[in-house]
């Protein structure tokens, strides 16, 4: 970070709000456009001198480029400086709203999604999968005792196969009320499943309610994907165990056709530091081919017993 840039940046009122908005949620310029209630161009004129000077950093994921605010030890000062001078203007409160709704228009977008697939969802995860079983997989990867719980739980195809392993409760949360359907179709003669209905953002959990958590195919539905690992860690005993599968980063637009989401995959490291910035100690990660020249990473961490300061 170039301090003279970065001053020069943030001499400006508008790329203040704008860093103000992006040190909280990650947006594109579409969205941010809203936020701000600018011309694309003139968005894209602040947003430029903002990369330059080092304060904020972006991602493309298929036709869509995402920014957000660096987040180091060299910038926190500056980020500290930004939310200090701006978080008690009424036009940052109102940012950081119309922020919020930005997520929320893609959190139903899924909701939608789900809605209509539910009935087909086994057979379209089929279609991209091919003939790797995930869940054969993720059971040899489980250790047996107390609580165990799948985030995103679908049509609780992965419950259906524990619940042939274990006597212990097994607990599904998702928050597609349609994909629960099926699930409780699914599971009508198991009975040690329990399934809820919630967002993986504010899992309706107790503090050190489960012994092991999956979460299964599901990070890349979630616009913001730090948040549920955070929310698994809560909920997690100590020395449980975090088991967690997506897709390798893409560029095959046509999947999200399919399957839908709201990232193309992620980039292992990425991964990692979300794990090891939630608290986990991250302890094997294992890659797998499956159609359409995917890959599928499957991270195994661990909560450690004591809980350490980062």
């Amino acid at each position: 970070m170039e301090l003279i840039k970065c001053f020069k940046a943030l001499s400006d009122k508008t790329r203040l709000r704008l860093l103000y908005v992006l040190q909280h949620y990650e947006l594109n310029v579409n969205e941010i456009v809203l936020v701000v209630d600018m011309i694309q161009s003139g968005v894209s004129r602040h947003l430029k001198i903002l990369m330059e000077s080092g304060l904020l950093t972006s991602r493309r994921d298929g036709s869509f480029i995402y920014y957000s605010a660096v987040k180091n030890d060299a910038v926190k000062t500056v980020l500290s400086l930004v939310d200090q001078s701006l978080e008690k203007e009424e036009i940052a409160g109102k940012d950081l709203a119309t922020s919020r709704e930005m997520i929320k228009i893609r959190q139903n977008r899924t909701k939608r999604f789900f809605k209509t697939v539910a009935p087909q969802w086994d057979r379209l995860k089929k279609e991209v999968l091919g003939d790797f079983d995930l869940n054969s997989m993720m059971k040899e990867k489980i250790s047996f005792y107390g609580n165990i719980s799948d985030l995103g739980c679908g049509t609780g195809e992965l419950i259906d196969v524990l619940s042939e392993e274990t006597s212990h409760k097994l607990i599904g949360i998702d928050y597609s009320p349609e994909m629960l359907e099926q699930a409780r179709l699914r599971l009508s003669g198991t009975g040690n499943a329990e399934l809820r209905l919630g967002e993986l953002e504010h899992l309706p959990m107790k503090n050190q309610e489960i012994d092991t958590a999956i979460m299964n195919m599901v990070l890349h539905h979630i616009s913001q994907p730090e948040l549920p690992i955070a929310e698994v860690y809560r909920v997690l005993k100590p020395e449980g165990l975090f088991i967690l599968s997506d897709f390798e980063k893409h560029d095959k637009e046509e999947i999200k056709e399919i399957i839908g989401g709201s990232w193309l995959g992620f980039e292992k490291e990425k991964i990692k530091t979300w794990l090891i910035e939630a608290g986990f100690h991250l302890t094997l990660v294992d890659s797998y081919p499956v159609n359409h020249d995917l890959i599928i990473n499957v991270f195994t961490a661990q909560k450690p017993l004591i809980q350490e300061k980062l």
